[in-house]
């Protein structure tokens, strides 16, 4: 085997042994990273150091720093009611409908995700509510656990969104966070209306029922219960694109607020929660680091062994046509997104596949949500389906059977990322709108 060759198989047969054998994805990237720099120098000491060295740089990030700002405001805002309230007003607005109850959740899904910033936290508080809820008018379980598991993911989409933070992350800074949010709004509500249309028609063939028609007043009251919570978005994304805080410092005001209006307004958080909260935190926010330390350390071995630029030469290979690349990529993306997590997929990927989009004439900030999109698909599809493991946890509902319901809930979210690979607008012309790039 060739001096060239053997690194990438010891990187990715390593990998790729751990992986099966259920190994952690954050020791199995940093362990086969450092047996790939074993193969490459002697084994002694200084190369196990070289992996510590780069997992180490990797999170030295100014920017990171929003990341456990985030997740803390986000538990906050699980444990506050802002859910409950966001249920309310979705309620009033389209309960009535036939299967209003499956637009009430995505909606809930798509305006608490985008607050919270998480998947995760959007199934486990609006799941924990509606899918019972749902359940107990008359819908099936597994199709409540599958609309709240696929709807979930467009708040990664819908900005505040942790995962945009570790895209401009792995691309250095050259893509602004700010523009990053900006563009994910069209492409986000894009994906809850392909929900809520297969949603709709599922349920008005099964004959699921329309909520009651509520009054006017009763949508301003929900409406003006609601506002404070939506208020978040309009903060945070306001003060960023106004240029008032960046991202990082964004981040530190949404924890505030969310501390602010749970705590001594909402009043459901109380004193002494708050120390179990930062615990929580301080765990998802130790596990998502590790993550981004050990795929920063295996950028750096699949630079060093210029494996970025052989697969740009490989795919432009096979076509030079944009639109087959983009489909090629989009299939590479989708098969990741269901064996490894969005975090270490981004920082991994993203160096891998920019210079092909480069060649393409595919902007970073474009690639970044097309990104993003598939690999919130992966979230929801076994083996390591975060959202789905999750929703079905919630809802009580066994995988099999929710992953059979999920499938027309897939095909809406492949037509949508379909309209946002090949209609770059959709993701660019907000952020154009507002300034954020020329």
């Amino acid at each position: 085997m060739s001096a060239e060759i053997l690194p990438i198989v010891v990187l990715v047969v390593s990998f790729l042994i751990m992986l099966v054998m259920n190994v952690p994805i954050a020791v199995c990237i940093a362990t086969s990273t450092m047996l790939t720099i074993f193969s490459v120098s002697s084994i002694t000491i200084d190369s196990a150091i070289i992996t510590a060295q780069k997992m180490a740089t990797g999170i030295d990030s100014f920017s990171l720093l929003a990341i456990p700002f985030f997740i803390i405001s986000g538990l906050i805002m699980g444990k506050g009611g802002m859910a409950r309230r966001l249920i309310d007003f979705a309620a009033a607005l389209v309960g009535r409908f036939p299967g209003g109850l499956g637009y009430v959740n995505i909606v809930t899904c798509m305006l608490f995700g985008a607050i919270s910033g998480s998947a995760a936290a959007a199934v486990s508080s609006v799941g924990g509510f509606m899918i019972p809820e749902m359940t107990k008018k008359g819908y099936d379980n597994d199709f409540n656990i599958a609309v709240t598991t696929t709807a979930a993911t467009t708040g990664l989409l819908i900005p505040p969104s942790n995962v945009m933070i570790v895209y401009s992350l792995a691309l250095g800074g050259s893509v602004s966070i700010a523009a990053l949010f900006v563009a994910g709004i069209i492409p986000g509500i894009l994906c809850g209306l392909t929900l809520m249309v297969v949603s709709g028609f599922y349920s008005i063939k099964n004959g699921y029922g329309a909520g009651e028609k509520a009054s006017f007043s009763t949508i301003v009251k929900t409406f003006g219960q609601a506002i404070p919570s939506l208020a978040l978005i309009v903060v945070v994304i306001g003060g960023i694109v106004g240029g008032f805080f960046s991202a990082t410092e964004a981040s530190a005001v949404a924890v505030v607020y969310s501390l602010i209006l749970s705590v001594f307004i909402y009043k459901e958080v109380k004193v002494k929660e708050l120390p179990e909260i930062l615990l929580q935190s301080g765990i998802s926010t130790s596990i998502v680091m590790l993550l981004i330390g050990a795929s920063s350390a295996m950028s750096w071995a699949l630079a060093s062994q210029n494996i970025p630029q052989s697969l740009s030469s490989m795919l432009m290979s096979v076509s030079d046509n944009r639109y087959v690349i983009l489909l090629i990529v989009n299939i590479l993306l989708l098969f990741i997104g269901t064996f490894m997590d969005m975090t270490p997929a981004i920082l991994i990927f993203t160096p891998i596949l920019m210079p092909v989009m480069d060649k393409i004439g595919i902007t970073p900030l474009h690639f970044g949500i097309i990104m993003i999109a598939n690999l919130c698909i992966g979230l929801c599809t076994p083996p390591v389906g975060t959202c789905l493991f999750l929703g079905c946890s919630v809802g009580n509902g066994k995988i099999a059977q929710v992953a059979q319901k999920m499938i027309p809930f897939f095909f809406a979210m492949a037509v949508a990322l379909l309209a946002i690979t090949y209609l770059p607008e959709l993701s660019e012309w907000l952020p154009r709108v507002f300034g954020l790039i020329k």
